[in-house]
Formats: structure tokens, C-alpha cells, sequence
């Protein structure tokens, strides 16, 4: 049986380097027979076009080869930002303190004097693979860290952060590909009020309740929704123009004024004003940005609620 507090162990190719064919074949063979896939190279040279296609994260190279050495290569490897680590180690016949710390320097993590006898091989990899487990459980880490801080708590929604970023990049996304685009903000109404009246806590159920609501209501890993403000939400269409914008946000409004919301012993019936813009990008007509597009889509929602009710104002910008 599996033990659940171990790492899962990380399969991976191991890709060799050395440009004497026999020995690298008997390093290849004792690889394969230790339980290892092998991807092997000739020279320092291939090696780095072989890394630069696949994923490697351990890489054993032979220090003096013709066109790359050993050490070249190791440095190479190092300058590149695949955002994933390799364990590298150098074998060689040198073995004069001054020569490891060398190649130490140079970016190897382990060394071994040829030829490799395979107990120690095998203990070394062993280390190799601890190190990138424990790597691969860092980075893991960060992810589930950088996540948590691009999330609105009380939503489980994106937060303003993450907001502000990809925005810019659906802009970009629109210009490149000459597409549409279009935001629909939403904001609570009475949102102060309920919560005077009832409490904070009212106030993270009326926005949990109206997040989820949005986000069945728009389309799954096209449309996304982030928290805006305190009481209100963007909506983010891709691939969408102003027109269809405003038929989504006529079905949001519709979904959102048939919610109730139980609290305590009295029933609350939603309602939400609606700001909405959207472009069609022109690489003919640079020059919109992010800053524009918030602006236009605040000030309508400002307008959808001097309105009142669940007014919806929007327009087409350019």
C-alpha cells in the first residue's frame, strides 16, 4: 500500500552526454538496467538542442568534448529560464580538487570520476531525484501561494490583482488578433444598507451568492469574473462586441433579480445596476488601453445607478 505522506516518485528521461561512444553506451546501459529512460547525446552541442526541446531535469555530461564542453554546457543550461531545475552532473577523469570546484562553478550540482562504478551511480541519482522532489514540492508550494493571493476570499473569485493584469493581457489578445471585446461591471444594489442593517457577515453572503450566480451565467474557461470593489464584480467577454455584451448582461440581470437571499427571518430579493463597454480592436488604431476601457465601464455603471434600479448603460468605444 502506498504511503499518502510520501512524494509521488518523478519519472523523467535522463538524457547523457558524452562524445566516446562505449562509454557512453556502458553509462546508457547501467541507466536503463538502474530503471532510468535514456536520451544521449554526442556532444555538448546536440546535447543543448536536445535540452532545449524536451524536459531533462537530470543531465550527466562528459567535461572534455569537442565543439561544447562539458563546462560550456553546464553554463548554457544555467542561462536558460525554463522555470524548471536541472540536476547536472559532470563526469570526469579529473578529479584534482581545483577541477571539481570548476565545474562546481560552472553550474554542476554532483560529479562523478569516470569510469562511474554503479553503486555509486545509483546513489547518486538517488540524490538527484531527492533534490528535484523536493524542487517540484517548492514550486508547488509557490503556485498554491501565488493562487491564494490572486483570490478573493469571501468569493473564491479572482481578486482586483489578478484583475488589473489579465485584463491587459485580453487587450493585448484583442489587438494581436484584430477581435472583440467587452467588460460588464455589476455592482450591488443597497449593498451598504444590507450590511448596516444586518451586518458584515450579510455582506459576504450577498457577494458569494452574486459571484456564483455570475459565474453559471457566463461562458466556462472563456468569460472569467473578478471582484471589482466592495460591492461590485467585472465580467470579462473575449470574443465578444458590445452588443452581445449587452444581451449577457440583460440574462445577469434576469438571473440576479430572481435570487433571494435568506437572512435571518427575512427574505432579500437582489437587484444590480450594470455598466458595460467594448471594442473591437484595430491594429490600425493603436493606442486603447486598460485605463480607458475601466473608465468607460465605471462611469456607465456610475450612470446605471443614478438611474436606479437594475438599469443597464452601456456603449461601443471607437
Amino acid at each position: 500500500m502506498n504511503d499518502p505522506y510520501q512524494p509521488v516518485p518523478i519519472k523523467f528521461p535522463i538524457l547523457i552526454v558524452d562524445d566516446n561512444r562505449l562509454q557512453r553506451s556502458v553509462l546508457e546501459a547501467n541507466l536503463k538496467t538502474a530503471g532510468y529512460d535514456v536520451v544521449a547525446a554526442e556532444n555538448g552541442k546536440e546535447a543543448l538542442e536536445i535540452f532545449r526541446k524536451g524536459h531533462y531535469p537530470i543531465l550527466m555530461t562528459d567535461w572534455i568534448m569537442p565543439e561544447m564542453s562539458g563546462l560550456e554546457l553546464c553554463r548554457a543550461i544555467r542561462e536558460e529560464e525554463s522555470g524548471r531545475y536541472t540536476y547536472i552532473i559532470i563526469l570526469t577523469s579529473l578529479d584534482s580538487k581545483n577541477d571539481i570546484i570548476a565545474g562546481l562553478e560552472a553550474g554542476a550540482d554532483e560529479y562523478l570520476v569516470k569510469p562511474a562504478h554503479q553503486a555509486e551511480l545509483t546513489a547518486r541519482l538517488k540524490t538527484a531525484r531527492r533534490i528535484l522532489e523536493l524542487e517540484n514540492a517548492r514550486n508547488k508550494y509557490i503556485e498554491e501561494i501565488k493562487s491564494l493571493s490572486l483570490i478573493d476570499p469571501p468569493t473564491g473569485i479572482f481578486n482586483r490583482c489578478y484583475m488589473d493584469e489579465h485584463i491587459l493581457q485580453e487587450v493585448k489578445r484583442a489587438y494581436r488578433y484584430e477581435r472583440s471585446l467587452a467588460l460588464i461591471l455589476v455592482g450591488i444594489n443597497r449593498f451598504s444598507e444590507t450590511v448596516a442593517e444586518f451586518g458584515h457577515y450579510s455582506g459576504d453572503v450577498l457577494l458569494k451568492r452574486t459571484a456564483e450566480c455570475l459565474t453559471e451565467s457566463i461562458r466556462k474557461d472563456v468569460d472569467w469574473i473578478a471582484r471589482y470593489g466592495e460591492d461590485a464584480f467585472m465580467v470579462v467577454l473575449p470574443e465578444t462586441d458590445t452588443a452581445g455584451a449587452m444581451i449577457v448582461a440583460k440574462r445577469l440581470r434576469l438571473r440576479i433579480t430572481t435570487m433571494t437571499v435568506k437572512m435571518y427571518d427575512k427574505e432579500l430579493r437582489m437587484t444590480a445596476g450594470f455598466g458595460v463597454a467594448g471594442f473591437t480592436a484595430s491594429q490600425q488604431k493603436p493606442g486603447f488601453t486598460t485605463e480607458i476601457f475601466l473608465d468607460k465601464v465605471d462611469r456607465y455603471l456610475c450612470q446605471a445607478r443614478e438611474d436606479g434600479g437594475e438599469t443597464i448603460k452601456g456603449v461601443q468605444i471607437g
